[in-house]
């Protein structure tokens, strides 16, 4: 190894060493208590946070009707309760089942075969016979055989169930009128915390009456069920080994 690849993989090692020891301090001052819950916060303070943009409608001008007991934009004859603004809450029921089955086989097999040989030339073949080799003979000058075969099976299979419900926070409206959401809850049993991430943009039209909206109906869905804890941590392997397996090449 040249010492320039050395050098940058000891520099590698050094940078993944020091995150892990900030990451291990936290976790040792820990250690006998459970898992601090995140404090609340506003998503959009969030570092790394990014207001969506999707592709919006020609704008159209609003129309107004004298006389009329209906308010412009309004759903229902008296004030709506589900949300639409900024700041708002809708709870999203959170509903994954999926299943997937994929079974696939593949066989393939061929065989070649080719005989070259001089049994009759033009009366010939016996003299033809004293220029070849010992053993030769010319009706039997040349034979080739090949043979191959591959075969090939795989199967998937998958099922994956999750039913929960989280109050998300409207954090954007779009010029269209579509709202962006998010949503974060935890909860911690013992020495397991639970996290559970909803974010996404949804139809006011889609939200029920009772100000919840399925899981279903959120385009550009982001959902994340995972937790953190001592349970976490024994599952997970160590950064030593994480490290090994992304830079050994066996």
């Amino acid at each position: 190894m040249s010492l320039s690849r050395l050098a940058k993989l000891s520099g590698l090692l050094l940078v993944t060493a020091s995150l892990g020891a900030c990451g291990m301090a936290d976790r040792l001052a820990n250690v006998g208590q459970a898992p601090n819950l995140s404090p609340i916060e506003d998503p959009t303070a969030t570092k790394g946070y990014k207001p969506v943009q999707m592709p919006m409608p020609a704008m159209e001008h609003a129309s107004y009707a004298p006389n009329s007991l209906w308010r412009t934009g309004s759903r229902a004859f008296f004030k709506d309760q589900r949300a639409r603004l900024v700041g708002d809450l809708v709870t999203v029921k959170v509903k994954i089942t999926d299943r997937a089955q994929l079974n696939n086989s593949t066989k393939r097999s061929r065989k070649n075969g080719e005989d070259f040989g001089a049994e009759n030339t033009f009366g010939m073949e016996n003299k033809l016979d004293n220029f070849l080799p010992n053993g030769a003979k010319a009706s039997s000058l040349l034979k080739l055989d090949s043979e191959g075969s591959s075969e090939g099976t795989g199967t998937i299979s998958r099922a994956e169930q999750l039913t929960t419900n989280v109050a998300a926070v409207v954090t954007q409206t779009l010029p269209n009128g579509n709202l962006v959401i998010e949503g974060k809850q935890e909860i911690r049993v013992n020495f397991e915390v639970r996290e559970l991430i909803v974010a996404g943009v949804i139809r006011p039209e889609d939200i029920e009456s009772d100000n919840t909206i399925d899981s279903t109906k959120i385009a550009q869905a982001r959902i994340a069920y995972g937790g953190r804890g001592q349970i976490t941590d024994v599952q997970q392997p160590r950064y030593g080994q994480q490290v090994m397996d992304i830079l050994l090449p066996f």
